[in-house]
């Protein structure tokens, strides 16, 4: 609890203790208003404090103008109790409001607390704190046991577990040595590790994250800017009601039905109608509804930019796919050996070696499949031939790798392979030795996730892609994706975004998953945009408006359902306060409901709103 809650429930405390001895005294007149005044002005002198400057800013209606006026005017009538009564009770619920709030917002602080302080530079010997800021990229960097990782960068020394629960949710630490890229933000639990930087820390990815989430209270929601807007209107309306509730009857009744106008019986009913209409509810809970849903999805590692998203994706009904390195892992390994006229494990060191000179992307697989040292003075000879393979010379044994092509122009009969992926056809000493499979491996959870979107109320799945047709689909088959489209070029693949939007229904959502640069305009053109935040590239996960921090593509389902839990939550408020208010309303107006209905007409609703609020941080078990 602040130091300001802390002196606001003090005077709670005070002023509640006074009006209960009070009570208990039997006094009158001059001398009973000024005692009642002693526990009125301890609760409510910043009230009516604030309501004077509201009316001197010539920004007169808001709650501190209501409550001031329906307790000025309930003690005018000489019902001082009610009066200090209906202060009381609205500052214990604005107490409770604050502590909420901030109890909310420190879980989101807690959670994201990770900036990083300093960043240590081994200078000498000697290890130096300095500001990140100033770090360069390429700068070595040491990270001790406990600290965090305080720039992105790659491991050149050491080896570690990384704490990423703050980034991506996933409460597994994640096993790190040489080579492995690290994002800040993580925390080093066991080993040091030196990291090579590769960016700078403003370009770092907590400086990111917490430049999202920090502004994502800046984009605001319908539900947001409607209450703003009804607030506006609502106010002055009740006001100005409640002041034709207190003079018209009793004129009425005087100069119309010739009877006793009963003032002081229509005064309290427009005061007890200003208290009952005090809408704190509605502006204090559903902000904070939406505050709480960007905080829980934060927890489960995804970054929602603002609750104008959260509201966005609580809507999708149609989710489209980029395919490598969002449906798949985006790297290629050796998922196969067939037709072998040798030991499998000596073919691929064939392969490996032959290809040990090249730095494409098909050879670094290979390599990475033999997993031991490369010997490359066993490699002579080495000719690669442009769109064909490479021939060389492994132990002074004539090995050939490479495509249908290469083996044609060998004239070596290849076996052609029975499954989808690139195939490094290998010719031994002349003759065929065999062929490795090499594939885009799809993601463990990727299946799990088109399931998990199903179950969470997407109609329809798409995958767009610009690999050849075959290979697309049987990763769509294998996943089982509604429908997909491949051989398409990044042009093609807005178009084809356009599309789906002119076709589908005007309230479901078309939702675009990707990680490339290439994916940056379609993630802008789709309704909603969400990027792959630990591997994909910046301009996409600038481009989009839903960050995913581990990748895992089982989270668009959750962030969805997270949306919908938020958004149920909204409605749930805006129905009970709008309900509640509206019937005691009625009843004010009639003379039914006194004052202490309108304290439970406002502060226990508020309360009861808020407290529903809260629930949306809760997202552990969606």
């Amino acid at each position: 609890m602040s130091k300001k809650q802390k002196k606001v429930l003090v005077r709670i405390i005070v002023s509640a203790a006074l009006l209960m001895i009070l009570h208990f005294i039997p006094v009158t007149g001059w001398v009973r208003f000024l005692l009642y005044m002693v526990p009125y002005l301890v609760i409510g002198y910043d009230i009516l404090k604030k309501a004077g400057k509201g009316i001197l800013n010539r920004q007169v209606f808001d709650e501190n103008f209501l409550m001031a006026v329906a307790t000025v005017g309930a003690i005018c009538l000489g019902d001082y109790v009610e009066g200090t009564a209906v202060m009381l009770f609205y500052q214990i619920g604005e107490l409770f409001q604050s502590y909420a709030v901030g109890k909310s917002r420190r879980n989101i602080s807690q959670l994201m607390d990770i900036r990083p302080d300093y960043a240590n530079i081994e200078v000498d010997g000697t290890l130096q704190q300095v500001d990140p800021d100033e770090v360069e990229v390429g700068t070595v960097i040491v990270v001790q046991p406990g600290e965090k990782v305080p720039i992105d960068g790659v491991v050149v020394d050491g080896a570690s577990t990384l704490n990423t629960s703050a980034l991506t949710g996933e409460s597994i630490p994640r096993e790190v040595q040489n080579g492995d890229e690290v994002i800040s933000g993580c925390i080093n639990l066991t080993g040091l590790l030196k990291i090579q930087t590769t960016k700078e820390f403003g370009e770092s990815t907590v400086s990111k994250i917490l430049d999202l989430v920090e502004n994502a209270s800046s984009r605001k929601s319908r539900s947001e800017d409607f209450i703003a807007k009804f607030a506006r209107v609502y106010t002055p309306a009740v006001c100005y009601s409640a002041l034709a509730l207190a003079v018209l009857p009793p004129l009425v009744r005087m100069l119309g039905l010739g009877l006793a106008p009963a003032w002081g019986d229509w005064i309290y009913r427009a005061l007890t109608f200003l208290v009952i209409s005090c809408p704190c509810a509605l502006v204090i809970s559903i902000p904070l509804s939406f505050f709480a849903g960007i905080g829980g999805a934060s927890k489960a590692g995804v970054l929602v930019k603002g609750s104008n998203y959260l509201e966005t994706l609580s809507q999708t009904g149609y989710v489209v796919f980029d395919k490598t390195g969002t449906l798949t892992q985006g790297v290629f390994e050796v998922v196969g050996i067939h037709h072998a006229a040798m030991e499998e494990r000596k073919l691929l060191e064939y392969a490996a070696l032959a290809e040990s000179a090249s730095s494409h992307p098909i050879s670094k697989s290979l390599q990475k499949a033999y997993g031991k040292e490369l010997d490359r003075s066993r490699v002579t000879e080495v000719q690669e031939i442009s769109g064909h393979g490479v021939l060389a010379k492994v132990d002074g044994i004539s090995v050939a790798a490479g495509n249908d092509k290469l083996m044609a122009r060998l004239g070596i009969a290849a076996v052609p392979c029975h499954q989808v992926g690139t195939v490094i056809h290998l010719a031994v000493d002349g003759a065929y030795a065999g062929h490795i499979l090499i594939a885009d491996v799809v993601k463990p959870t990727a299946k799990a996730a088109m399931e998990a979107l199903r179950g969470a109320g997407v109609e329809k799945t798409v995958m767009l892609t610009g690999d050849v047709r075959t290979v697309a689909q049987q990763v769509a088959e294998e996943l089982g994706v509604d429908q997909v489209f491949s051989e398409l070029l990044p042009g093609d693949k807005v178009a084809k975004v356009e599309e789906m939007l002119q076709q589908k229904p005007a309230k479901k959502k078309l939702a675009f998953v990707g990680d490339g640069i290439n994916d940056a305009p379609v993630l802008s053109r789709a309704d909603i945009g969400i990027a792959m935040g630990a591997m994909g590239s910046d301009a996409a996960i600038e481009a989009a408006d839903v960050v995913l921090m581990d990748d895992d593509p089982m989270k668009i389902a959750k962030a969805i359902r997270i949306s919908r839990k938020c958004l149920r939550i909204v409605y749930e408020n805006i129905a009970f306060a709008l309900g509640i208010k509206g019937l005691c309303l009625i009843l004010g107006a009639l003379g039914i409901a006194n004052m202490w209905l309108a304290i439970f007409a406002d502060v226990g609703v508020m309360i009861l709103a808020v407290l529903n609020a809260i629930r949306a941080l809760f997202v552990k078990r969606l």
